[in-house]
């Protein structure tokens, strides 16, 4: 896998809205997170079944954390791959990639890699910035590139929080509308409402989905940090 690579046509095509401020987004996150934002993606990756010597493909991985601690729990046996339709995104997660992590532009809903490619197929904080009308063919290409009895985790923030996290879910949830309204050039997916984006974020809605596709072993529960995580399983 090569460090500098575009996997997908995505240049003259919408991709979905485009987070395209990776430091501002590791600022943001770090302080949502409570500066544990580490223990959250060791808590994913862990949920994920990941395991010494697997592949792994990360899908909207942002600015790589996630990826990156796939890549170590997998050991150097293993390989993980970080996709994103960010350029900013991948450049900035291509100067901080472990040594059997790779980081290439391109989009989940146009995966380009052959059938049963993969181990462990992760996408978190991501699904609603595709384009809804592409998140079935998201999902599908997730579970062509999964070897048999790989796994899938998506996760998200849990829209039924309250309190003073919920509050800042919702303020979250309005920033990225406004700033990826303006990041996309007016092509990507955006929320009119905060509240919209809240019922975006929540993974349950994919549980039909995933089942109709083929998947198996379909489960929610909730993490840390008021997130939602929805597991399932390519059959054998």
């Amino acid at each position: 896998m090569t460090q500098n690579k575009q996997v997908s046509d995505i240049a003259d095509r919408s991709v979905g809205g485009l987070i395209t401020w990776p430091r501002g987004y590791q600022l943001l996150t770090g302080v949502y997170f409570l500066g544990r934002a580490g223990g959250l993606v060791r808590h994913f990756a862990a949920t994920a079944g990941i395991r010494p010597g697997d592949h792994a493909i990360d899908l909207g991985c942002g600015p790589g954390r996630l990826a990156n601690e796939l890549a170590r729990q997998t050991g150097p046996q293993g390989r993980v791959v970080g996709v994103d339709p960010s350029a900013p995104m991948i450049e900035y997660a291509r100067a901080h990639a472990a040594a059997n992590c790779a980081f290439e532009l391109g989009a989940a809903q146009s995966l380009p890699y052959p059938d049963a490619s993969f181990d462990v197929a992760t996408c978190t904080f991501a699904m609603h910035h595709i384009a809804e009308a592409d998140r079935i063919t998201a999902l599908a290409g997730i579970f062509r590139v999964l070897r048999p009895g790989g796994r899938l985790l998506l996760a998200d923030t849990h829209p039924a929080t309250s309190g003073v996290r919920g509050l800042a879910i919702r303020a979250m949830a309005g920033l990225a509308a406004h700033r990826e309204g303006h990041g996309s050039g007016g092509h990507g997916h955006t929320h009119d409402e905060p509240a919209d984006a809240l019922a975006a974020v929540d993974v349950r809605r994919y549980r039909g989905p995933l089942a109709d596709i083929g998947f198996t072993a379909i489960e929610f529960r909730t993490g840390p940090f008021a997130t939602g995580i929805l597991t399932a399983v390519k059959p054998d």
